[in-house]
């Protein structure tokens, strides 16, 4: 059977098995399902899905942040006023908040005001935002000190030519930093952040 995975966006994915230039064998996901399939993943590997749901094949990290900390940081940005505008991503020794692109679909139709009130429309569109809503990094926890849970904060800032991540000048424990800096995001005192 081969290794098949279904992203967030509802589409499915098959794993393939190619081989690079120099002999290695190299893995990756396409969404036609012919073809030289791979039977099972291979060891030392784990499905990874992006939060735009891209999936990829990744190397098995042991992660240093901790369930409880991813917890408290889904915890807090379901208590945002615009929670669905947020996703969180945790790499090895960082937690991620990536923030919506462009517009909510919900936000326009009720600007077009095309009486679109009926609860299944309102379901359709969450569907279609669901789907089709692409999300970019805007701030990061990184854990600085392992044994102590010290975290310091980076904020993605859009001043110059270059976007690029800014220090800011906090660290601690994570719950006294995200109860401060998450329910700034979407707001001009996350600018002010530096």
């Amino acid at each position: 059977m081969a290794v098949t995975y279904t992203n967030r966006k509802g589409r499915k994915y098959y794993l393939y098995k190619g081989v690079t230039k120099t002999g290695k064998p190299r893995y990756y996901f396409s969404r036609d399902g012919s073809g030289d399939l791979v039977e099972e993943i291979p060891e030392g590997y784990e499905i990874s899905e992006s939060v735009n749901g891209i999936v990829s094949l990744a190397k098995k990290r042991p992660k240093k942040i901790l369930p409880v900390e991813v917890e408290m940081i889904e915890t807090a940005i379901k208590q945002h006023q615009n929670s669905n505008d947020y996703r969180v991503n945790v790499r090895v020794a960082e937690i991620e908040i990536y923030e919506r692109v462009g517009p909510n679909l919900t936000e326009l139709i009720a600007e077009l005001n095309l009486g679109l009130s009926d609860a299944e429309i309102k379901k359709r569109v969450e569907q279609l935002s669901r789907i089709y809503s692409q999300f970019t990094p805007i701030l990061r926890f990184i854990l600085r000190d392992e044994k102590e849970r010290i975290f310091s904060v980076k904020r993605m800032c859009y001043l110059g030519s270059i976007d690029d991540w800014i220090d800011i000048e906090y660290a601690g424990s994570l719950g006294e930093l995200s109860g401060k800096i998450i329910p700034l995001l979407g707001t001009e005192g996350y600018f002010d952040l530096y």
